[in-house]
């Protein structure tokens, strides 16, 4: 028997996507703060410390867990919506950028997933929302995105953000993966985390591609991204801010000054 809120869902939409959780009554789901799209109207929102879940009982427990969540940069509270209705209702939360959505079943993943600390979306009532530390030296140091990591435990769903395109692979036991850290969105716990510095000169002056990144060892699961927010913030400030290049203009700063730019 399950400890967590059994939820269905349907995701819509490609490439900005929402998520529609269908409660029974009095069946919750917990939610990041600003996630929120719309509700049928039985539907109760709260705002409580922590996650809700049962492992976080009592004030102590709750305060703990919530103060945790500043390590993360997220907020002290969370949002739980409750169907106080006699019929079947709905909520649906919203992508927070271009990218997909991405369902997790923690039963069918032993009941642990490691993710990036901006991926967690909303997740069955139940499932606990920690943190992860990864504790290895080079990771502390150099790990940028990946240092401080969010932990979903549990055995109910839980649905995470991903930027751009998801790639799912299956890594067999000692198979690595080099990825970009900020091209993680989660992994299983089996996997091995680690930060590996890129190496020879010619690549840390002129590679463009930063000096670390991350190595995943299997066995388990991981989910990559193809566009991390923090890319995308990125190079939408380098254009704003930057010299036009006039990629599409024959007369290039000529043409400019004939429109009146």
């Amino acid at each position: 028997m399950k400890n967590n809120h059994e939820i269905d869902f349907r995701i819509f939409g490609e490439e900005l996507q929402c998520v529609e959780i269908e409660l029974d009554p009095q069946e919750t789901v917990v939610a990041e703060s600003g996630s929120f799209m719309m509700m049928d109207q039985e539907i109760q929102m709260e705002t409580i410390f922590g996650d809700g879940s049962q492992q976080n009982s009592g004030f102590m427990g709750k305060l703990f867990s919530a103060g945790k969540r500043l390590l993360t940069g997220e907020s002290l509270f969370m949002t739980a919506f409750t169907n106080q209705g006699q019929s079947k209702k709905h909520v649906t939360f919203a992508a927070p950028y271009p990218g997909r959505i991405i369902p997790m079943d923690l039963h069918r993943l032993d009941g642990k997933l490691i993710c990036q600390k901006d991926a967690f979306l909303c997740a069955a009532k139940g499932v606990s929302i920690g943190i992860e530390f990864q504790r290895k030296l080079g990771t502390g140091l150099f790990g940028g995105e990946g240092f401080i990591m969010e932990k979903l435990e549990g055995d109910g769903m839980a649905f995470v953000h991903a930027g751009g395109m998801v790639v799912e692979r299956e890594l067999q036991p000692g198979e690595v993966l080099k990825v970009d850290t900020g091209c993680i969105v989660a992994f299983t716990h089996g996997v091995d985390y680690d930060i590996q510095f890129v190496g020879g000169i010619k690549n840390s002056l002129f590679g463009g591609e930063g000096l670390f990144f991350a190595t995943l060892r299997g066995p388990g699961k991981v989910w990559i991204q193809s566009l991390p927010i923090s890319r995308l913030a990125g190079r939408i400030l380098s254009l704003a801010t930057g010299p036009r290049k006039e990629e599409g203009s024959i007369l290039g700063g000529l043409g400019n000054l004939i429109d009146g730019d």
